[in-house]
């Protein structure tokens, strides 16, 4: 790709947020569809590219009334909306469509329209992982973590100040879940989950979306809104069933992705003003902040713990409160890329001051997939 080709220029979640028993899995993808649509000024007739996951893109088309020259469905989990950003750039960049967008929308808590079939099955979890009692995420995810803590020395209190931190930035935020602040006793003392995991270190359970607008940004100039470019991207992919990694320590897909980012967009960990990691538990940030280089092995935990990614600390990470404190419906990927732009556009209620890159990045189930997003509001 081409550094800064293109361009976002229409962002928005849904109306609301949180618990909507009244909103349909594809109301809910309308509904933040439209708000981006009329954040940048655009109609359904002025879209030609399309793409969503965990739902069927020809449905949507159908449902906002869309005729779409470029469909993308890659669905491998909440980072699918990253990973379309990539693939978007390439059609715009080809020629392929001129205006993408993409579309996220679950009914994560409420289920009100919620598609049955399994998103993630596969034949790993069905011989290595299900026989034997690990089925829901916090029960997958314990075995990574628990191999973490005891190679590198991470402990429960790092992984409890992970929640607290990113609980500051929530109180930022009038749409955020929850605002009140919390201590490490009080994460320690929540209800047990799946060992190491306590309540407050998983992710909330809620319904919305949220919608993005791309165009090349030769035509950004065009909308009322300010362009936040994308200046580098990345995916991978490793292996479904989180058992069967190479290492339990450490996301090859995280290190693959963060690396075809950085280089995309040809910058360093030194040009980076704010991050982005998606953490749908407390444990994500820490290997996110390692694997894509941030810190050193073993030092992710440390360094959170010192205050470094807090309010007022020298990598703002997670400044929408993440998926443990902001939003999370299922496939939280769209919420942290809104945060992103928001912050480059200089708007986020927890706005960094001065902030002139981010780098947004996305795991998809179990360490399953990756993808990551700089983004750039210097032209």
């Amino acid at each position: 790709m081409t550094p800064n080709s293109v361009a976002i220029v229409g962002a928005a979640e849904t109306t609301e947020l949180g618990r909507l028993p009244d909103m349909g899995q594809i109301m809910l993808h309308a509904d933040a569809a439209l708000n981006a649509m009329r954040d940048c000024g655009l109609t359904a007739k002025d879209i030609d590219g399309l793409a969503t996951a965990g739902h069927n893109p020809a449905e949507l088309a159908h449902y906002l009334g869309i005729a779409p020259r470029w469909v993308d469905g890659t669905s491998v989990g909440g980072c699918s909306y990253m990973i379309h950003i990539r693939h978007a750039v390439a059609a715009l960049e080809s020629g392929l469509c001129h205006t993408v967008l993409i579309t996220h929308g679950e009914s994560g808590r409420s289920r009100a329209g919620a598609l049955a079939p399994p998103v993630f099955a596969n034949h790993y979890d069905q011989q290595f992982e299900l026989p034997y009692g690990v089925s829901i995420a916090p029960t997958r995810f314990t075995l990574p973590v628990m191999r973490m803590m005891k190679d590198t020395g991470l402990t429960v209190e790092q992984l409890a100040t992970v929640a607290v931190v990113q609980r500051e930035w929530a109180a930022f935020h009038p749409r955020a879940s929850f605002r009140d602040p919390i201590t490490v006793d009080d994460v320690l003392s929540s209800k047990m989950i799946a060992w190491p995991f306590r309540k407050l270190m998983c992710c909330l359970v809620t319904d919305g979306g949220g919608a993005l607008i791309l165009t090349r940004a030769d035509r950004a100039k065009d909308f009322p809104t300010r362009p936040v470019y994308v200046r580098g991207v990345g995916e991978s992919v490793e292996s479904p069933a989180v058992s069967q990694m190479g290492d339990l320590t450490s996301s090859r897909a995280f290190r693959t992705s963060g690396k075809a980012a950085f280089e995309s967009a040809g910058i360093s960990h030194a040009d980076v003003d704010h991050l982005m990691i998606y953490d749908a538990f407390a444990h994500l940030p820490i290997y996110g902040l390692e694997d894509l280089g941030f810190v050193g092995r073993g030092e992710a935990g440390p360094f959170i713990a010192e205050g470094n990614t807090r309010p007022g600390g020298k990598l703002p990470l997670n400044t929408n409160g993440g998926g443990l404190s902001y939003m999370h419906s299922g496939m939280y990927g769209m919420y942290a890329l809104q945060e992103s732009v928001r912050q480059m556009r200089g708007i986020s209620p927890a706005q960094v001051e001065g902030a002139e890159i981010s780098v947004c990045h996305g795991v998809g189930g179990m360490f399953t997939a990756a993808g990551t997003v700089v983004m750039t509001n210097v032209a």
